[in-house]
């Protein structure tokens, strides 16, 4: 991901007793020359801030009092995000004479004073909470922190909380590092805080948080080694030990053969990327993502309309939590391929300018990023998804990416089984056999060697369930040839009769022939074991099975028009299909 925000508590971690340091001034002043948003989040009161600060336009935003207030320093907006101090509170402060000092919406006392303050918020049963911060105490309402407040700042701004770094030094910033794509912890702050930060920067003072925002400004995304907390689970191996990947901004390769659970796999990592905050923009050449539209702030773009034009698909993508699917089954396939090589450029600009979308997914990725197409993805940002059947026709530096994470269904051709394991080889890592990929069953993927995750080995297992469900392809899957010996062979009487080398010709030969040649399969339960076994299709073998288990009851011919019905609704077959 690309780094566009910075977000800096202010006591201990910028500032000292003469106010902000004078190199983290100017090492601020750069970042925002490079185009990052720079925050100061923290829990003091705005007059006493700019009593010790002094100016604050420095800053593109502050969030103040611990997260309850936000200032625009450029436009002196200011914004209060919780509610003003219980006057019975005060009031009973007052009667016990407990010292405190009154903000917006916080309440500061000394945290000596952490019982008595308890005791009174107990006994008059009010939602608020306390935080420390060394020695003060803050009373703030329920749901108030610094990671609620940031995130509204960074709302307003139209920048991702994942694009961002958080930098603080105590026990009131836990949540802001948590929050923020990257947490850092001072080595001169808070022994408990190092211990969850994702990196520490070393040194004695403000001086050295201006030496590493200089360094990090010059850096085109967030470092991998520094990300890892946020997880996409996959599933679990056989022996039950969970297979989840790091969120990182690593590029993806699902691969594996037509209709092995491919786009359920990808669907799955997208799935759990929207529902976790990021932005993605799914390129569905078949119309097999639509369902995500389920998830909230997806949008799909395309299908029966014509596709977006590279300037509607950048407005579309402007909202940092909004995720755009581009369906692009009605559009013909030099015309896609013509689309594509003019919208990923768009998209390469894009992210450098904005940060967004944070994964970019491209489906049937072998039609568009062949032999000397690598100039259509950004290496340096990396953070696609690609989903392929035939890897071994992807440009060479795609394929030889050292960082990629490689998955697999189900893969028994040669020529791709070498592909996979030659990538493997090129990482520097063991290739397995060819033979792992053959015996994949179909609710199963391996995660190969190269990645961290891999621990250097083929990890197995089975795919998790779904959120949503999943879009087979329209058209694709009736029209796609299989191999002649997955046919489909009607016979009677012992003979073998035609063969259905696709969906659409085994419903052609249901409605044409007699039921005398279709009874036995209906008995056998032929049909059903067929889909399972070629298409990998459960959802609609299972339903074919209800089908042939009833057949006695209500006649051969019923039961076949039944199945029939059953492929043009699995398929969204419409009238004019000509079936």
């Amino acid at each position: 991901m690309k780094f566009s925000a910075l977000a800096l508590d202010y006591d201990g971690t910028i500032a000292g007793s003469g106010g902000i340091d004078p190199a983290v001034r100017a090492a601020i002043a750069d970042a925002r020359q490079h185009g990052i948003v720079v925050v100061l989040v923290t829990g003091r009161r705005l007059p006493d801030l700019r009593r010790a600060a002094g100016n604050l336009s420095c800053f593109d935003v502050v969030v103040a009092e611990n997260g309850a207030v936000l200032e625009f320093p450029s436009s002196g907006r200011h914004v209060q995000l919780a509610h003003a101090p219980n006057e019975t509170v005060l009031a009973e402060f007052a009667r016990r004479r407990i010292d405190v000092v009154v903000g917006e919406s916080v309440v500061e006392a000394d945290a000596t004073l952490a019982v008595p303050i308890l005791d009174v918020i107990r006994r008059l049963e009010q939602p608020l909470i306390l935080a420390f911060n060394r020695s003060r105490l803050m009373i703030l309402p329920q749901a108030v922190a610094k990671s609620t407040g940031l995130r509204q700042a960074l709302r307003a701004l139209r920048v991702s909380i994942h694009n961002a770094v958080g930098i603080g030094d105590a026990e009131n910033d836990h949540d802001l590092l948590d929050a923020c794509e990257v947490g850092v912890a001072v080595e001169w702050g808070s022994p408990a805080l190092r211990a969850v930060a994702d990196e520490i920067i070393r040194g004695t003072g403000p001086a050295a948080v201006a030496d590493y925002i200089t360094r990090i400004v010059g850096q085109p995304r967030l470092s991998a080694a520094q990300m890892g907390r946020r997880r996409l689970f996959l599933g679990h191996q056989l022996d039950g030990q969970p297979v989840s990947l790091a969120v990182r901004g690593r590029t993806m390769i699902v691969a594996g053969e037509p209709g092995t659970g491919k786009s359920w796999l990808a669907g799955l990592l997208c799935e759990q990327l929207i529902l976790q905050g990021y932005c993605v923009c799914i390129l569905d050449p078949e119309g097999d993502y639509r369902s995500l539209e389920a998830l909230p702030s997806v949008i799909v773009l395309g299908g029966d309309d014509p596709p977006p034009s590279p300037r509607d698909l950048e407005q579309a993508l402007r909202y940092s939590d909004v995720s755009v699917i581009v369906d692009l089954s009605k559009v013909a396939h030099q015309e896609k391929i013509e689309y594509l090589s003019s919208l990923l450029p768009m998209l390469i600009q894009l992210r450098r300018r904005t940060g967004l979308p944070h994964k970019i997914l491209l489906d049937e990725a072998h039609y568009f990023l062949g032999t000397g197409k690598a100039h259509l993805l950004d290496p340096e940002l990396a953070g696609y998804i690609l989903v392929t059947y035939r890897v071994s026709a992807l440009d060479p530096s795609i394929r030889a990416t050292s960082d990629a994470v490689v998955m697999v269904t189900r893969e028994t051709t040669g020529q791709e089984a070498e592909a996979l394991c030659e990538m493997c080889r090129a990482g520097r890592v063991l290739a397995p056999a060819p033979e792992i990929f053959r015996d994949l069953q179909a609710t199963e993927a391996a995660l190969l060697p190269g990645s961290e995750e891999a621990h250097g080995e083929v990890r197995r297992f089975q795919l998790a369930p779904r959120l949503t469900g999943h879009v087979r392809h329209r058209t694709k899957y009736l029209d796609m040839p299989i191999r002649h010996s997955q046919a489909f062979v009607f016979t009677q009487d012992g003979g073998s009769g035609p063969r259905a080398h696709t969906l659409r010709a085994f419903m052609g030969l249901l409605a044409a022939l007699p039921a005398e040649a279709l009874r036995g399969h209906l008995v056998r339960h032929d049909f059903s074991t067929w889909i399972e076994e070629v298409f990998r299709d459960r959802s609609l073998a299972a339903h074919v099975l209800d089908l042939e288990e009833r057949a006695e009851t209500f006649g051969v011919q019923n039961a076949t028009d039944a199945i029939a019905q059953a492929i043009r609704a699995r398929y969204d077959v419409t009238d004019d299909t000509n079936v």
